[in-house]
């Protein structure tokens, strides 16, 4: 029996989805835990380069099934559009897709109040730079107790009597925002209708087939989004996602007991990057900054919107660890860094701050350079390195005083987007009882 949770330690777009795609070769299920098609992951296999926002990183291999659930929010229009894209590409033709009965579901006056209340957000200070898809709304109506699951789609009655309370608390609000649009009772139900008719199929207790399948010894990958500095709980709030993004997270998002979870991966790129607003102590508001977004390709994958890019924060790091409980790190786009010609990283706060204890607002970065990464021939050393072996000594080191600081060992290294440019140092399904 093996139980791996692989999340985000950083700030979301760490390359989750390449790290769950290359370990989920060796899954048998794969399964969401929190977020909506507010996270975009992307993949590349070959020539091929595919982004999910809702469907498991998973779904590259036939036969393995992945699993959407309770934690998360799914737009069915978005979850229909994903479905038939990626059959497009010959994939989710075996029935492997799954649905939570107790996920959350988007509607379009979620995405409407969502748009309209950034809009008035962004005319002041205290913009939270959301993706505008509605998952906040609904994970807000979630906590108030009007939210509508997957499993209310099948009750006609009782979904109209909620749709009619959604619209009669969120009118007066969209109409104060200056929507002129109504919330069409009748025109939400019989789409509500015909989503539930391909969704059928799909749904199922999320928390049982998850447990099923670890008493049966198969091996399980449960995969987060965003990161853990930006947990509605522990992050930098209010600047955070609306999910808990740890990986207790994925406890209540499955619906699995903490017992049966044999280790947590928690992956950062080799620098740091933020999108929206809140702190970011080492961010680089300069020409390096401006060619490390260039070299990285720093654009998010849902919206486009251009990263904000830094130096690697230890602290911060040391910080999400912690949170989740990470058992190994893994690091991507050292290559990236290695084609800067320079790097820095932080080390420790000038005011001896704790993210935990004051926040990350004031905390002033203490940067210690880092040697070999101006050697011109490191970016070329490090494209042919497939064993921990192959890394030349500056990334080695570099990679020691990570994990070093951290408090973590290094388990996986990510030197591209290929799936062979990945170096395994730690087994993903090891038994660790």
């Amino acid at each position: 029996m093996s139980t791996l949770v692989i999340v985000g330690a950083q700030w979301g777009d760490e390359g989750k989805g390449k790290v769950v795609d290359a370990v989920a070769a060796q899954a048998q299920l794969v399964g969401r835990f929190a977020g909506g098609n507010n996270a975009g992951h992307t993949l590349v296999v070959g020539e091929r380069r595919i982004v999910t926002h809702l469907v498991p990183s998973g779904c590259l291999y036939p036969g393995t099934r992945c699993v959407l659930g309770a934690g998360m929010v799914i737009d069915p229009e978005v979850l229909a559009a994903e479905i038939a894209s990626l059959r497009g590409f010959g994939l989710l033709q075996r029935d492997e897709l799954r649905v939570s009965l107790h996920a959350h579901v988007i509607f379009p006056f979620h995405r409407a109040l969502d748009g309209l209340r950034e809009d008035r957000a962004a005319r002041g200070p205290q913009a939270i730079g959301t993706t505008r898809r509605g998952i906040g709304p609904a994970y807000e109506a979630k906590a108030a107790r009007r939210g509508i699951q997957v499993r209310d789609l099948f009750d006609a009655s009782n979904l109209r009597a909620r749709l009619q309370h959604n619209a009669e608390v969120l009118q007066p609000e969209l109409t104060r925002l200056g929507s002129g649009e109504r919330i069409d009772v009748d025109a939400l139900v019989d789409a509500a209708h015909a989503w539930a008719q391909w969704l059928a199929p799909m749904t199922c207790d999320a928390g049982a087939l998850c447990a099923a399948a670890i008493r049966s010894g198969e091996r399980v990958l449960l995969e987060g989004a965003q990161g853990a500095l930006l947990d509605l709980d522990h992050g930098t709030y209010p600047y955070v996602t609306s999910s808990n993004t740890t990986a207790g997270g994925a406890c209540t998002g499955m619906g699995i007991g903490p017992t049966v979870i044999d280790a947590v991966w928690g992956i950062s790129k080799a620098y740091a990057t933020r999108v929206g607003a809140g702190p970011f102590p080492t961010k680089l508001d300069d020409a390096v900054g401006e060619r490390l977004r260039q070299l990285g390709g720093e654009f998010g994958a849902t919206t486009g919107r251009p990263r904000d890019c830094g130096w690697l924060d230890l602290p911060a790091l040391r910080y999400g660890a912690r949170l989740s409980g990470m058992t190994g790190l893994c690091i991507t786009k050292l290559d990236v860094l290695a084609a800067l010609g320079q790097a820095s990283v932080c080390v420790a706060y000038a005011d001896g701050s704790d993210p935990g204890r004051d926040g990350l607002t004031a905390a002033r970065p203490v940067l210690q350079q880092v040697p070999g990464f101006d050697d011109p021939q490191l970016a070329g050393r490090l494209a042919t390195a497939r064993t921990w072996a192959d890394l030349p000594r500056a990334a080695r080191a570099y990679l020691d005083l990570v994990s070093e600081t951290v408090e973590v060992p290094i388990a996986l290294v990510s030197l591209g987007a290929s799936r062979d440019q990945t170096i395994f140092v730690d087994e993903p399904f090891r038994s660790r009882r």
